[in-house]
């Protein structure tokens, strides 16, 4: 059994009847790039992100970007350090591996800017100083429907940056049962294992790029 199929059996023991969209994520994630998890509150997207990070041994940050939300909030600020009488930066939530953007289309456009740097280029800039952030490094946004209270369409721009776009759904009547019973018994996120380290999907991430795409599905995608 490879490691991706070690990660999905374990993020299985939380989320229940959604192995397509824990193979897409993962899928994703390997690609480089960002989720935007669409759906009303309840379905299991943050369960979902939690079970994804445990298993992967990610540094994971969760923010819920509510309408008082600042950008400095998100990527950092900068402060003066009287002891050391200089600036310093203090990071934000932004700097980890896997970062979920809670609610994201319930901020400002303001706010939601602050992602467009940090999810294209992998960095962000506070006050004219460009610092990295860790890899491998992913964002999983949730938003509730448009027209839900407090919430508004995402920009183009902003859209743009998600690889992935997926809606949850209602599980099964059967998956029902099976949350209850489980959930019954102790926190499922709690028996999830850590089976792979932030290294090993670097390593995959190498290995998807030396994939062999031929020109024809080159044309199919233009």
């Amino acid at each position: 059994m490879n490691e991706l199929e070690l990660v999905i059996n374990e993020v299985k023991k939380a989320v229940v009847g959604k192995d397509e969209h824990i193979k897409k994520i993962l899928a994703c994630i390997l690609a480089r790039g960002h989720v935007l998890l669409e759906d009303i509150p309840g379905v299991g997207k943050t369960n979902l992100t939690l079970a994804l990070s445990k298993a992967l041994s990610l540094d994971f940050h969760r923010m819920q970007f509510t309408s008082d939300v600042l950008p400095g909030d998100v990527t950092g600020f900068i402060i003066y350090n009287q002891k050391t009488n200089d600036f310093e930066y203090k990071e934000g939530p932004i700097m980890c591996n896997l970062f979920l953007a809670d609610e994201i289309n319930r901020t400002s456009p303001k706010t939601q800017s602050a992602l467009l740097e940090v999810m294209e280029e992998g960095r962000t800039t506070v006050d004219g100083i460009t610092y990295q952030l860790p890899q491998p490094f992913t964002v999983l946004a949730t938003q509730n429907p448009y027209g839900s209270a407090g919430t508004q369409l995402l920009p183009d721009s902003q859209l743009d940056r998600f690889m992935v776009r997926l809606t949850m759904g209602y599980p099964s009547l059967e998956d029902e049962i099976e949350i209850l019973k489980r959930k019954s018994q102790e926190n499922p996120l709690d028996i999830i294992r850590s089976v792979c380290k932030p290294q090993d999907i670097i390593e995959l991430q190498k290995q998807v790029d030396q994939v062999y795409v031929d020109d024809k599905i080159y044309d199919y995608i233009v």
